[in-house]
Order: C-alpha cells, then sequence, then structure tokens
C-alpha cells in the first residue's frame, strides 16, 4: 500500500495573499514525485480541526485577516502546540508568522494576542520592507524569496532565525535575520511563493513528516533543472 501524507492548509479563505497557496501546491506535486500519496484538508474559522495531520501549511494575510482568524487561533492553540512538540513539520508565512508568536501590536496601537508557540513579537512599523530577499540559511543553504510587510519581528533570546539576510530586510530593519524556526515548524515573511523556488525546505517538511509517520522516508531523484534556472533568474531581479 502507497505511503501517504495529509496536509491541512490552515485558514486558507483568510490568510492566503502573495501567493502563498503555491506552497501548498509545490508541496503535493513534490511529495508525489517522492512517491506519496496526498491528501490536502483547508481549515477554516468554525470547521472541525482534522486528526491526523502530518504537515502544516499557513500563509499571510492583511490586519484584516489576522483579526477574522485570531480567536479561532486561539482556540486551537493546545492542539497546534502538541502537534509542534510531537514534530508535525509546519511552514508559517508572514501573518500566520507573527500570530504564532506571543503577539502582533498593530499600526493603531491594538494588540491581537498569538498562541505563544513561537517566542517571537511583532509591532507594525511605519514603513512596509518590500522586494526580492535572498537570505543564507545554515540549514538549507541559499533561500530566495519575497518580502512585502510592515511588522517588524523580534526574535527571543533563544530563538533561533531561518536565516542572515543577504538582500533585503528580514525580520525588520535592523538585526540582519530572517525567520524563525522551532523543533520542525519554520515562520517566514517569505512570499513569493516560497517553496516553488526552493526546492531543499520542500523536501526537509517532507521528510521530516515521512519520518515522523512512518520513521522512514526513501527520497527519489527529481530533475531539478527548471527550478535552478527559476532560482538563478528570480536572484538576479531588482530588489
Amino acid at each position: 500500500m502507497k505511503k501517504s501524507l495529509t496536509i491541512l492548509q490552515l485558514y486558507p479563505r483568510d490568510m492566503n495573499i502573495y501567493g502563498d497557496r503555491g506552497n501548498t501546491l509545490a508541496l503535493k506535486k513534490r511529495a508525489e514525485q517522492h512517491g506519496l500519496a496526498v491528501t490536502v484538508v483547508d481549515y477554516n474559522p468554525g470547521d472541525s480541526f482534522p486528526k491526523n495531520i502530518d504537515i502544516i501549511i499557513g500563509g499571510g494575510g492583511q490586519d484584516s485577516g489576522q483579526e477574522k482568524i485570531k480567536d479561532d487561533l486561539l482556540a486551537i492553540k493546545d492542539t497546534l502546540h502538541e502537534l509542534a512538540n510531537n514534530g508535525v513539520p509546519m511552514l508559517l508565512i508572514c501573518g500566520l508568522y507573527q500570530l504564532f508568536g506571543k503577539y502582533f501590536k498593530t499600526q493603531t496601537g491594538h494588540t491581537i494576542d498569538g498562541i505563544g508557540l513561537l517566542d517571537i513579537t511583532t509591532v507594525a512599523g511605519p514603513e512596509r520592507l518590500i522586494g526580492n530577499i535572498v537570505i543564507q540559511s545554515e540549514q538549507f543553504g541559499e533561500i530566495i524569496g519575497y518580502e512585502n510587510h510592515s511588522g517588524q519581528t523580534y526574535l527571543g533570546a533563544n530563538m533561533q532565525p531561518l536565516g542572515q539576510v543577504i538582500i533585503g530586510a528580514g525580520n525588520n530593519s535592523r538585526d540582519g535575520v530572517e525567520g524563525a524556526t522551532y523543533k520542525n515548524v519554520i515562520g517566514s515573511y517569505m512570499h513569493g511563493s516560497l517553496l516553488p523556488k526552493n526546492p531543499a525546505i520542500t523536501d526537509w517538511l517532507i521528510e521530516k513528516a515521512a519520518i515522523n509517520k512512518y520513521s522512514t522516508f526513501t527520497p527519489a531523484t527529481i530533475d531539478d533543472h527548471i527550478i535552478r534556472l527559476a532560482r538563478k533568474y528570480a536572484k538576479r531581479r531588482p530588489r
């Protein structure tokens, strides 16, 4: 019987901006190329949280989108903490990256409480940090994406960033780092969408999910020459 993975899209109705749904599409396709059967499940406010989830993907949204999902997110906080602590891999982009932290303070001074899975805090800044971004990650090598956010995110003392900024702003205007990691959870501001241009991250999410579920993972050999070309040209784009 073919091994399978179930991907949960977290709040795709309200937190899906700048092409973030492409992360789910890329993850599904890549897992299938590795010989896995894939089921994608959507979760929106008011839904029953599904069981037996192997990977969680969450996207970005405007402040209004964060307001729409905040109460539901807090209601499933304990479930998400349990999944993360049990090794379920997650990729959280922009708005959900912020709300998986302690809080996000908007430009009006209103505070939206997060679930505190990541030791980060975010405060809306006076300018948007926008443009192509390249970072160097110790785990994944060079990561190429696109950022568009006004939130200034700061990592707690023991929080590890996803990588060091080579081109772009990153978490904020000063620290020179981008994203945050905890166990098998990745938070990042990189849209683009991120995964189609960064198969090392995609493969990592799949591997962690497969090992978590089946205790083993045998990757397929995948021809990535088109992805390498896309990365080459994306890296040449002006900031």
